[in-house]
């Protein structure tokens, strides 16, 4: 499963999905997780329209994504786009969240997690 994070420096979940500047991504399993890339969102287009089909376009193929805060129509548009948003308190580390998510995954998921877990194991498979 692809995770998107919004952070500035890597290490903290300290954006809000529209101000963000970069998305960190990494792979998540029940068992194991890791760094795929880091997307820079700085680039955007005016209009608040425009630049939220841009930021959502950046984490395309995201099936989470974790931010401090986030918009009616922003999450609105995110979960449109197959992503799922998830809002924590900010500056919890991206590592406590992927623990939290891997514990969730191993120990009965919610619906809507293995939902979206078993959609990205049937998508790469």
């Amino acid at each position: 499963m692809i995770v998107a994070f919004a952070s500035s420096d890597g290490v903290q979940i300290d954006q809000h999905f529209g101000w963000s500047k970069q998305f960190h991504l990494f792979e998540v399993e029940p068992e194991s997780s890791k760094p795929l890339r880091i997307v820079d969102s700085s680039a955007e287009p005016e209009g608040e329209h425009e630049k939220l089909t841009y930021k959502i376009g950046t984490i395309e193929g995201s099936d989470l994504m974790y931010c401090t805060q986030i918009g009616p129509t922003a999450a609105k548009m995110v979960q449109s786009a197959h992503i799922h948003p998830v809002k924590v308190a900010e500056n919890e580390s991206i590592e406590e969240a992927i623990t939290k998510l891997q514990q969730m995954l191993r120990n009965a998921p919610p619906p809507w997690l293995a939902r979206i877990y078993h959609k990205s194991k049937q998508r790469s498979a």
